[in-house]
């Protein structure tokens, strides 16, 4: 079986396609939005992360016919009420600048007390099929959330904002976010640690008993 991830980002399907093996998932094959016909991607335009997940997957399921798995994550800053949220990946106005995003953000909260730093990695994962996209609108599907054929599930990862960058292993706001426990930055984490504890990580991991289910393991 055929399960599509809806990402382009080689690292998500590597780390899904590890997360499955290690849960010992046969007869699925992870593929990725590179390894299918293209169709329009809608913007991401939902109030919360599983909104955006959901219709992500949904549309994915409605172009491919295949069951499909999207995820929408970011980063919540304790002194910021929850944000940047769902806008973590254009926070500073140009989607996708992780140096621009990371440095807007330290200069927001460059006078937040080290004991008021608190912040949180989210991820919500969706898995949607085709019989549970069929006839639902992305509206319908977000707003409705988990029913037949649509499953979401969450993970968060805590820890604290720090005050510069340090690391290389990560994008966006791994280098000045410290996770609970370590000493070190979510981008000086192996990848196998980040698997581990991430919030992705946790996320991906409650979807395999769905995934199972769906495979017929």
């Amino acid at each position: 079986m055929r399960i599509l991830l809806a990402t382009r980002n080689p690292g998500k399907l590597v780390e899904l396609r590890r997360i499955t093996e290690a849960a010992g998932l046969a007869g699925v094959e992870i593929v990725g939005l590179a390894d299918v016909p293209d169709f329009p991607e809608a913007p991401e335009t939902g109030a919360t992360f599983a909104e955006n997940a959901l219709a992500k997957a949904r549309d994915a399921a409605v172009a491919t016919g295949l069951p499909a798995i999207a995820d929408d994550s970011g980063i919540t800053v304790d002194a910021l009420n929850g944000m940047p949220g769902i806008f973590s990946a254009r926070w500073s106005g140009t989607h996708g600048d992780d140096e621009a995003n990371l440095r807007l953000l330290l200069a927001q909260t460059s006078d937040v007390p080290d004991d008021r730093r608190g912040a949180a990695f989210v991820c919500a994962a969706a898995l949607v099929t085709p019989e549970g996209a069929d006839g639902v609108s992305p509206a319908e599907a977000a707003a409705e959330g988990t029913g037949p054929g649509r499953t979401v599930v969450h993970g968060t990862w805590r820890g604290t904002l720090l005050r510069a960058p340090a690391g290389t292993n990560g994008f966006g706001y791994d280098p000045i976010f410290e996770p609970e426990g370590e000493t070190r930055s979510s981008a000086e984490l192996s990848s196998e640690e980040k698997d581990a504890a991430s919030h992705r990580g946790r996320a991906l991991r409650a979807l395999v008993p769905h995934l199972q289910a769906l495979a017929g393991a």
